[in-house]
């Protein structure tokens, strides 16, 4: 099986530590290329960043399937493009909220969602409202960091517990869903914590979740429906 994961951000270093994170995810037949954009931005943040990002997220996965891809991951948790890209291409496309989102929901009844900022909130309430689970989740918290600061591991993991361990207390939430895919390497000790507490609360990692989502959907044979995302018609379109 191979998989792209397309980092959407511009520079190096992110997508380092993706590929350090998705391989460990990976099935042991899974090979899997990440490759990131040539033009865009530097994190998104904002509705601006995940418009000026969608063109070069769509070049990539069009050029990922091109060379063989079978799944393809646009790594961020606001799923950038990716609903454009499932009408331009014949394969599984997953960004980083539907597959943690409807992993979290089989897990318990409401879900919380913590994110970067407070800019993305607006951004994850929206996708909320589009995959229709405002009923069963209501939450959504930041730990006050920009994606480029995530890399402060044991800030990043201290600011998700106390996050987590409030939404849990006040009954917001009895699953957690990590609202960033740069939150890497942190899910399981923010869960571990959570249970040192005296109650199980499953944390999600939005990485994990789209790499086996991917390989599930391949697995079953299926992909995105033509009668949902039709081919765009031809016309002349300058990007």
């Amino acid at each position: 099986m191979k998989l792209t994961v397309v980092s959407p951000l511009l520079g190096e270093e992110f997508a380092d530590g993706v590929r350090k994170e998705v391989a460990q995810w990976a099935g042991p037949d899974t090979v899997i290329d990440v490759v990131k954009v040539e033009r865009g931005v530097a994190s998104i943040e904002s509705e601006y960043d995940e418009a000026l990002a969608g063109p070069g997220i769509l070049e990539q996965v069009a050029l990922a399937v091109e060379r063989g891809a079978e799944g393809v991951f646009v790594t961020c948790f606001g799923d950038p493009a990716v609903h454009a890209a499932r009408e331009i291409v014949d394969v599984p496309v997953v960004g980083g909220f539907e597959p943690a989102m409807l992993n979290a929901l089989s897990l318990g009844e409401s879900v919380g969602v913590i994110t970067v900022l407070d800019n993305v909130v607006p951004m994850i309430r929206g996708l909320v409202r589009r995959y229709g689970l405002t009923d069963r989740c209501q939450s959504v918290r930041v730990v006050d960091l920009p994606v480029l600061a995530l890399d402060a591991h044991e800030e990043l993991l201290e600011r998700l517990y106390t996050e987590a361990r409030s939404v849990v207390d006040s009954g917001e939430a009895d699953v957690i869903v990590l609202g960033c895919t740069g939150m890497i390497g942190v899910a399981a000790a923010v869960q571990a914590r959570l249970e040192a507490d005296g109650v199980f609360v499953p944390v999600v990692d939005p990485t994990g979740a789209a790499i086996l989502w991917l390989e599930s959907q391949i697995r079953l044979g299926v992909r995105p429906s033509r009668a949902t995302y039709m081919p765009p018609p031809p016309k002349d379109r300058r990007m």
